[in-house]
């Protein structure tokens, strides 16, 4: 089986897997995977949406009921944790929606507030705006990223026999150069 064949059979799997997890750069290839026809734009879109509320939820509920372990073995997360409760105090949504686009705060956040004072309905309702935002988003990048390559390379490919002879002329350069150099 080639590349193509296992991307259309286990994409849609690794999308849920990985927007459970950390999940940022296998949404974004999953994105580029559609762009060629691979995967289904919407549907990766729902399912990393659906699963990265689903992570965030678990990991917000395992903050809650063993937070105060967790916390008690990292020292240094208890400050953390205190400082999130801080600011989460004073801006409430925007740093629940903005924890999701903060790389290395996926599981981490989640946890920390629910280790924290953060109530977990108010979490509920602005995770799934997060990932209702996020899903998207980060598949559209992958999606850009697809269109932006296959602009490049049908550039590359009408203008690949000037690019070729300009580095041949580089290189004969740079030995002529050397040459004249050690005469």
């Amino acid at each position: 089986m080639d590349i193509a064949g296992l991307v259309s059979q286990y994409g849609y799997l690794a999308v849920v897997v990985g927007a459970f997890l950390e999940g940022e750069t296998v949404i974004a290839m999953a994105g580029f995977a559609a762009n060629r026809g691979y995967l289904d734009f919407t549907t990766v879109a729902v399912l990393a949406g659906l699963a990265g509320f689903a992570g965030d939820q678990f990991y917000f509920f395992l903050g809650r009921y063993r937070g105060a372990r967790v916390l008690a073995r990292f020292p240094s997360a208890q400050a953390k944790a205190k400082r999130l409760d801080e600011m989460l105090e004073r801006w409430h949504a925007p740093l629940i929606v903005a924890l999701r686009f903060m790389y290395g705060f996926r599981i981490a956040g989640p946890i920390l507030l629910g280790a924290g004072r953060c109530p977990a309905p108010r979490f509920v309702i602005f995770n799934a705006l997060g990932a209702a935002l996020w899903a998207p988003a980060i598949t559209g990048l992958g999606w850009a990223f697809g269109e932006a390559a296959q602009r490049l390379l049908a550039d590359i490919q009408r203008y690949e026999g000037w690019l070729f002879g300009a580095i041949v002329a580089a290189g004969l350069a740079g030995v002529a150069i050397h040459w004249i150099r050690r005469r």
